[in-house]
Parts: C-alpha cells; structure tokens; sequence
C-alpha cells in the first residue's frame, strides 16, 4: 500500500466507525503502541472532521500482558500506563497495525479491562493477514492480505519510521 492508499483507507475506516456507531458520541479510540497510536490518532481527527466534535484518543502499552515474553529476545520494560480517559461505560475501539495471530489483541484486552469496563470493545486493524491462533476477529479492517507463514507485512507510517508504506516480505533462512 502506498501512502495515499494507506490515507484513503483511514478515511473509509473513519466514516464506518461513525455510521456503526451511529456518531461519535460515546467513542474512545484506543491505539496498541507502537503503530495503533499514530493510527487511532488519525482515525480521531478524521472523526472529528466528519462529526464536528471531537474524539478522546489513548495510548495502551500491553509489554506486560504479553504471553510469549520467554520467547522474545529482550524483556520488555514494563510500565504500568494510563490509557489517558476513562474507558467505563465507553464504545472502545481498539487499534493495531497487523492482525496475525490474535495475542497482541488478547493482551490488549487484558491491559483495557484492568483500566476499567467498557460498554463495548471493537477492533480496528489496518492489515489482516490471517493465521488466528486465538479466536479473535476485527470489525474494521484496512486490508485482507493472504499471507505465507514465511511472509511477513511491515507497516511503516510517518509518525514513526518518516515513511509511509505497508510491504509484503518473504523470510529468508
């Protein structure tokens, strides 16, 4: 995807999250960090263009909530962080760059619900690239890109990597 797909797909994301959510009233938009925040900080200001209100945005670190910390290679440095608004009694909108396996999702729901309890949680993501491990489904999704076990997708986005891409790679052995 180049920049203007990746744009022109932030906006219809925009205007689908509006129309099944019937506004904007009750929304928080929750960015999984590293690259769900500068997304959810996208998707908010495109919001707000279409609703003429604004949309409260958070950051959720899920470091700790991960499953598979005794297979990465460093220890991550565990913060316990603030989502920034409160989440009780809010439609919540969840948002990562790449849905493969489902566990970045799962430690995100962990780390939102110990910050309080929604009335709903949805997932956005810009990338599905398939191959669930945990059954776990996003409502708005950018993109369904088939892939290999041995591809990997690398979202790039400005905010973060002063590029604006999404590239399909092959692992080599």
């Amino acid at each position: 995807m180049s920049a203007s797909e990746i744009e022109r797909t932030l906006v219809r994301l925009a205007h689908e999250i509006v129309e099944r959510n019937n506004g904007s009233e009750n929304l928080g938009l929750v960015g999984i960090k590293r690259r769900g925040v500068p997304l959810a900080q996208r998707i908010a200001k495109l919001i707000e263009t279409i609703e003429k209100t604004p949309v409260q945005t958070g950051v959720l670190d899920i470091s700790f909530y991960r499953d598979d910390l005794s297979t990465r290679d460093l220890r991550p440095v565990v913060e316990k962080g603030e989502i920034g608004f409160d989440v009780n009694g809010r439609d919540i909108i969840l948002m990562d760059d790449v849905l493969y396996t489902g566990r970045t999702t799962r430690a995100a729901l962990d780390a939102l619900f110990d910050q309080g309890r929604p009335k709903s949680v949805q997932l956005l993501v810009l990338i599905d690239r398939g191959h669930r491990e945990l059954p776990i489904e996003a409502r708005y999704i950018g993109r369904t890109v088939p892939t290999s076990r041995r591809e990997i997708i690398e979202v790039k986005l400005r905010e973060i990597d002063q590029d604006e891409q999404v590239l399909l790679a092959e692992l080599v052995d």
